[in-house]
């Protein structure tokens, strides 16, 4: 895989990627059916909006950072909370984080699915990423389980990860390393981790440290800062989006058991000067990322798109540092060949992502605000021809 520096734009390590990204430029200057849609305002006041989920063909559910789940309405806007959320950590970037929901059994009618979240968990010594499951009658959450609360705890405000994508039987999610490096590289915890479950909390036969002494068998993957973005693309791959330092936030396709680097390698500098985190950019045994933004576009959240030409894969980023949706394509070979910045005009944090199931695109911004672009599966998918 090669490691693509980012510039505002386009990234230019091939005469390939420049030919790609300027056809897509140009694409959408010239067709005036492909000019960039304005976006609907849907809700307000939802405070930071960190998560959503569709709930039906008319409401999504959305978790806020400071512990509410507010269910809305996508015709009306209208919002209702939902009650039964345990206390969580709202400090720093803790908080109720991410929400998602059991589909795999389409005989299941909505109060028998169960919805997981991640959020901060205050415990003794601070506070611990923790996944849970609950399930939605009315305007009531009922049978909350903790799943999993991770190691270590932490009295830090800072790194909690965390997004959730489920595949099948299976639930992964992030841990950002706390703001204490070495726990990346550590397999005795589960911080700088992506994390592999059942959906009922145990532990898959398979997991790659399963049978590792003094690891946890939870861990899927290790060497991560603080990703914030994950999902599951039409080929079943695993894509994740995680905050650098000062410069370095990667694109990375997950592959179970490997060591992603940090902090051994980075592209992202220390914040007190101007120097380089770790020994480099790459070093023996670690996987290197698919992309990597320079300066740090600060990713929140990862969509993956439905699949655009032959073998590639479609992402979307929701970028709270520059303040746009982040659109990439990538090739058979694993290589960030395309980029376009959407939304720069809006000037909002873009926090959260969801692709509706009519086609419309959702996000949602830490001033508050729930959009829509309507059509945008559509839109998306004449980018690429």
């Amino acid at each position: 895989m090669s490691n693509l520096p980012s510039q505002p734009l386009l990234q230019p390590p091939t005469r390939w990627v420049w030919f790609w990204g300027l056809a897509l430029l140009l694409t959408l200057l010239a067709c005036p059916g492909l000019t960039e849609p304005t976006p609907q305002l849907i809700a307000s006041h939802l405070g930071i909006p960190w998560g959503m989920a569709q709930w039906d063909d008319n409401h999504i559910l959305v978790t806020e950072r400071t512990g509410k789940l507010y269910r809305v309405n996508l015709n009306s806007g209208a919002i209702t909370e939902i009650i039964g959320v345990p206390e969580v950590y709202a400090r720093g970037q803790g908080g109720l984080l991410d929400i998602a929901i059991d589909t795999s059994n389409p005989t299941h009618n909505c109060s028998e699915r169960w919805l997981y979240f991640t959020y901060s968990k205050p415990v003794a010594g601070g506070a611990a990423t923790t996944l849970a499951r609950a399930q939605l009658h009315g305007q009531q959450l009922s049978q909350w389980q903790d799943l999993l609360i991770t190691t270590p705890a932490s009295r830090t405000h800072k790194h909690f990860g965390s997004r959730i994508a489920i595949r099948n039987d299976k639930l992964f999610f992030g841990v950002g390393e706390r703001g204490h490096r070495p726990n990346a590289q550590d397999l005795s915890n589960h911080a700088g981790k992506i994390l592999r479950l059942n959906l009922d909390g145990t532990v898959p036969t398979d997991n790659p440290f399963r049978t590792t002494a003094n690891a946890q068998p939870e861990i899927w993957s290790y060497g991560h800062r603080n990703p914030q973005g994950l999902c599951f693309d039409e080929q079943g791959r695993l894509w994740e989006a995680e905050h650098g330092p000062r410069g370095g936030d990667e694109i990375n396709q997950i592959q179970p058991g490997a060591n992603y680097g940090w902090p051994l390698v980075s592209f992202g500098k220390e914040y007190y000067g101007p120097f380089s985190v770790g020994n480099g950019t790459e070093l023996p045994g670690i996987n290197g990322p698919v992309k990597v933004y320079i300066p740090s576009i600060a990713p929140g959240s990862l969509l993956c798109l439905p699949q655009g030409r032959a073998n590639t894969t479609r992402l979307l980023l929701g970028a709270l540092a520059l303040k746009h949706i982040n659109w990439v394509e990538i090739n058979e070979a694993g290589e960030a060949v395309a980029e376009i910045r959407l939304q720069e005009a809006l000037q909002q944090r873009i926090r959260s992502l969801l692709l509706a199931r009519n086609g419309d695109l959702l996000f949602a911004t830490d001033s508050g605000n729930l959009y829509r672009l309507p059509g945008f599966s559509e839109h998306s998918a004449l980018l690429v021809r």
